[in-house]
């Protein structure tokens, strides 16, 4: 006889409590195995296609690897590099992008600087706040985010999980199959299909997009001829993924560095918001339906309160787990409003009559 809803209403909340207070108690610990985690997820349908066409796994999780690795070393020695020294020498400009500001500003809006003005008042109080703040919060990102050991640890460990991940990835799956309540066992193994499905749909195809338009920036941006190009282009791909957010961070600093290089050449800058502009117009119509799909359930508002919320309570680790949260989250809800459709809750007593 299964137990009554009540206590299983009693038991699923206390699993869920545990799961939540983990991630708050661990933090930063579980980092290398959600990456690990998700790395393995993002290349099981990979190794799948590897064993069909008549590897076994552990050949198919070899093979992956060694690509990994290349693909890696060929990052390390090509890219990479330039990317460092781009980042580098463009804090080392910011001292002179912001003299050069302040000498244009005072040129052609001289109110900002009338001590007597309310605008030059908000901007000296925006100074001494970011000046009295800014030393706290990179000495915190410092001693928590990038410290040597934990970057040391997260580049050894979570690629060494994620192949063993990989590897016992099916078996795993069987494992918590098996493990399932039998009464609600079909109706489980619908919902984390469609939980797959919306993943499969999200990560990987917004995996891609940001691939692709990271790509697409960074080189369009050096062939202008656009100092950091790669940087800015890198970092707009990047955040792709943040509906409008990739396009209009990256399409910002680099119309703020065209200003300053190109001044007076308004083709160059003209061909700089172009290119921000044409990646939108190729995300939105092309690489997004195409690589992503309308079926995904996703809302932009519901991620970026996602990201928002789960950044906020559990730092980078909750940011790594909101897409897959708020997937889970979308899906198990519109399961609960097809069932409240289907209920006399919502039908009403004429329900019998129409049945």
């Amino acid at each position: 006889m299964a137990l009554p809803v009540r206590e299983q209403a009693k038991y699923w909340g206390i699993a869920t409590a545990v799961f939540i207070l983990l991630l708050w108690f661990l933090g930063n610990v579980i980092l290398p195995f959600v990456i690990g985690g998700a790395l393995a997820y993002f290349l099981d349908p990979v190794a799948d296609r590897l064993e069909r066409m008549g590897l076994s796994r552990m050949a198919a999780v070899v093979v992956i690897t060694l690509v990994a690795i290349l693909l890696f070393t060929l990052a390390l020695l090509l890219v990479i590099p330039t990317l460092v020294n781009q980042a580098i020498a463009l804090f080392e400009t910011a001292p002179q992008l912001a003299r050069d500001l302040r000498d244009f500003l005072s040129t052609h809006v001289p109110s900002l600087f009338d001590p007597g003005s309310a605008a030059h008042q908000t901007l000296t109080s925006l100074g001494e706040t970011i000046r009295d703040r800014g030393g706290q919060v990179l000495q915190t990102a410092l001693s928590s985010a990038a410290s040597l050991l934990n970057i040391v640890v997260l580049l050894v460990v979570a690629p060494v999980v994620a192949v063993y991940l990989l590897y016992d990835w099916d078996r795993m799956i069987a494992k918590i199959d098996d493990l399932l309540p039998r009464d609600h066992a079909p109706v489980i193994r619908r919902l984390a299909g469609r939980i797959d499905a919306t993943l499969a749909s999200f990560i990987r195809g917004m995996g891609t997009v940001c691939l692709i338009l990271g790509t697409y920036y960074a080189m369009a941006l050096m062939l202008v001829g656009l100092q950091f190009g790669l940087v800015v282009g890198a970092l707009a791909g990047l955040v792709t993924f943040i509906p409008y957010v990739g396009a209009i961070l990256g399409g910002a600093l680099a119309l703020g560095l065209a200003l300053f290089q190109f001044w007076g050449d308004w083709v160059s800058i003209g061909l700089v918001a172009a290119i921000f502009v044409s990646g939108q117009v190729i995300e939105g119509n092309f690489l997004t339906p195409k690589l992503v799909g309308s079926s995904v359930g996703l809302h932009p508002v519901w991620l970026i309160f996602a990201l928002s919320a789960f950044g906020t309570l559990f730092g980078f680790v909750g940011m790594l787990v909101a897409v897959p949260v708020a997937a889970s989250l979308g899906v198990i809800t519109r399961f609960v409003l097809d069932q409240y459709k289907d209920s006399r809750l919502y039908r009403g007593l004429d329900s019998q009559g129409d049945e």
